[in-house]
């Protein structure tokens, strides 16, 4: 592993990190490497001085981002299709689509949008050199994805086209092609790395697959819009939020069923949920609420909401779990937020 780490944090969609292998300089010697939508570029952040320090050219509308296991590589979600507004939301929360959105029907507005295909793709970024070195094909307007335990797989949602691929890195080349439901997001693996998980926006849909045999295992249902899913460090419970109902959905991996629906605090639009590293507390960010809610990942009690920048998206902590970094797009900014005072102490 590289000596210093890397954590990364999407402005829109993603946060990564990485860290030391040497514990006592773990808590110091770390990166957090942001992805720019707009303009297509990821800035690192130093994570004991919390400034940046360098700032990479990727491609188009990196979302989705992620670290090699060893460190030594940023992979970036890239895509030359249009960057859409966010939908308004109806009274209950929904989003208020154009007519014929997420329709198959030939008279869809969607058809009418130019995306360059040349540049979807996953950006392999070098961390020593802080350079794009090379640009993995993995099919259609690749948004989010995970990255195998061994590093040697990548699991890619394929937004436009209810795809989710199997990508082999060394040869570049995708290996097998899973139907899942419309408008793929969230990729996450179990902690054993043993099943993958899919999220679908507008159905909800919640697709299993063995990472091995690459069969669907199970498909169940939350509320519209779940946008992503992380588990307890033991991989005994599982944690989706869904956007448009403002909840978070506990679930039990063994038996693919929710087992617990939490309100969240009012206002909120969930995005990313992040268990702690010592499974004690479970961490949303709100997108439109400006925020990010605490809850003890025991009781699922909502412990704290923390004032974060405009619609937060990607969060990541530090290695040593006392930071929380939150990347906010419209205001262009990183949040970083100390879990023990339960606030926000710099904004870079």
């Amino acid at each position: 592993m590289n000596k210093s780490g890397v954590l990364l944090a999407g402005a829109v969609a993603a946060l990564c990190v990485g860290w030391s292998p040497q514990p006592a300089a773990a808590a110091q010697n770390y990166q957090v490497w942001v992805s720019n939508e707009k303009s297509g570029d990821v800035t690192v952040i130093d994570g004991s001085t919390l400034k940046v320090v360098g700032t990479v050219l990727a491609g188009k509308r990196p979302r989705g981002i992620h670290s090699s296991p060893d460190g030594k590589s940023v992979y970036v979600a890239l895509s030359g299709t249009p960057i859409e507004a966010p939908p308004e939301l109806d009274a209950a929360g929904n989003p208020i689509f154009k007519k014929g959105h997420g329709k198959d029907d030939d008279d869809d507005d969607d058809d009418k949008v130019v995306s360059d295909k040349s540049a979807d793709g996953i950006g392999v970024l070098n961390v020593a050199t802080r350079q794009l070195t090379g640009k993995i094909k993995v099919g259609s307007d690749p948004e989010e994805f995970a990255v195998s335990p061994d590093g040697r797989k990548i699991y890619v949602s394929n937004e436009d086209v209810k795809t989710a691929s199997i990508v082999d890195i060394a040869s570049g080349k995708v290996e097998h092609i899973i139907l899942v439901g419309q408008e793929p997001e969230g990729v996450a693996m179990t902690p054993d790395g043993n099943r993958i998980y899919v999220t679908c926006e507008t159905g909800g849909d919640i697709l299993v697959v063995d990472a091995h045999t690459y069969k669907t295992l199970a498909h169940f249902n939350v509320p519209p819009r779940p946008r992503s899913v992380d588990f307890l460090s033991n991989g005994t419970v599982g944690f989706i939020p869904s956007e448009s109902a403002g909840v978070l959905n506990i679930f039990d991996p063994a038996t693919f069923k929710v087992t617990k629906t939490i309100t969240l605090p009012q206002g909120t639009r969930p995005m990313r949920v992040r268990a702690g590293p010592d499974s004690a507390k479970v961490y949303v960010s709100d997108g439109r609420a400006g925020t990010v809610t605490v809850l003890d990942a025991r009781s699922y009690a909502v412990e704290n909401t923390v004032k974060v920048g405009k619609r937060p998206w990607g969060i990541v902590l530090s290695p040593d779990g006392k930071l929380l970094f939150s990347a906010n797009g419209p205001s262009n900014d990183v949040s970083v937020v100390d879990l023990a005072q339960g606030k926000e102490i710099a904004r870079v």
